[in-house]
């Protein structure tokens, strides 16, 4: 790892522990030493050669390793899949069978919302709920019953929010061109952004057959937390909306967002049994823009135990490098 326009030097830390790209935390005393390269081995001591132009009696700042750091070890996740980005970076964090390709639930959600935000459809436009919207496939549950009329922006907040399906699948079948033209863009959404192993049938997410790595709903995940709408929506607390002579008030699937340590940026939950518990986010952990992706967690509270244990294992305080000798 180089840095422009400093002198070759390296910094022989002591770091225990197998290191990932992003963080890195070191401890005990520098020794510089001319050299241009970079070796670590887990478990002992890690060698990383960088551009300093540190004298040899100056103390090595945090500000100047901040580059250099990278993950100690790995936490304990219990979701089968799971990946971590530093979206600054693109660099991976952890990778646990990011490449397969599996049931995404209602993260399709931030798909949906995503092309119905890029057809510029009126937002204060009413849209009728009608017996085309109620799952027939898993008889899911829904208070917006048949004939209930909300806008198009309200929709959009429960479907993200609350991951509401009949509030989804309205949204689609009053695409231009109805829903099989609705999927299509969907499918074609996937493709711009690079999400090489997705595809979807549905803007609900209650087919199995809508199907993403991890690493493809990373990029979901990246352009969503880039749309102020979708970001609004998705970390809503709660949302009251007016159905006839009714006011019923939803809250958010994920807790986290109530939770005044987390700063979420964007976020969505999924269910059905082919994909298990899934969580995605984009979150701020110690000044760093996190991707979070973790798919089929067994268990009720798996998902959001497991983001507790990464935004623990991000906050993880590095050891002051006392001086460089």
């Amino acid at each position: 790892m180089r840095f422009p326009n400093w002198h070759h030097k390296i910094l022989t830390l002591a770091a225990p522990g197998l290191l990932f790209p992003g963080l890195l935390f070191i401890g005990l005393q520098a020794h510089a030493v001319d050299s241009t390269t970079a070796n670590v081995q887990a478990g002992g001591a890690a060698t990383i050669h960088v551009d300093t132009d540190l004298d040899a009696t100056e103390s090595a700042s945090a500000a100047q390793l901040h580059k250099l750091q990278l993950p100690i070890g790995k936490p304990d996740l219990k979701s089968n899949s799971a990946l971590i980005i530093d979206e600054s970076t693109s660099a991976v964090l952890y990778s646990k069978q990011a490449e397969v390709v599996q049931p995404i639930a209602s993260i399709t959600k931030l798909m949906t919302a995503l092309v119905v935000l890029d057809a510029q459809q009126p937002l204060d436009e009413k849209i009728e709920i009608t017996t085309a919207d109620r799952d027939l496939e898993r008889n899911s549950t829904s208070r917006l019953i048949p004939g209930a009329k909300l806008n198009r922006g309200d929709l959009l907040h429960l479907a993200l929010m609350s991951s509401e399906n009949r509030a989804a699948h309205a949204l689609g079948r009053n695409y231009p061109g109805g829903l099989s033209a609705f999927v299509l863009a969907m499918n074609a959404k996937a493709k711009e952004l690079g999400m090489t192993h997705a595809h979807f049938v549905d803007p609900t997410g209650l087919s199995s057959d809508n199907v993403a790595s991890p690493h493809d709903l990373s990029k979901l995940v990246i352009a969503a937390s880039h749309n102020s709408t979708i970001r609004r929506f998705s970390t809503d607390k709660k949302y009251a909306v007016a159905v006839g002579r009714h006011v019923l008030e939803f809250r958010n699937t994920n807790t986290l967002v109530a939770n005044p340590t987390w700063d979420i940026v964007v976020q969505k939950t999924g269910y059905i049994t082919e994909a298990g518990k899934c969580l995605v986010m984009n979150a701020v952990i110690e000044g760093r823009s996190v991707v979070i992706v973790l798919l089929d967690s067994i268990g009720k509270y798996t998902r959001v135990a497991d983001a507790r244990r990464v935004k623990k294992w991000m906050e993880a305080k590095p050891v002051r490098v006392a001086s460089v000798r």
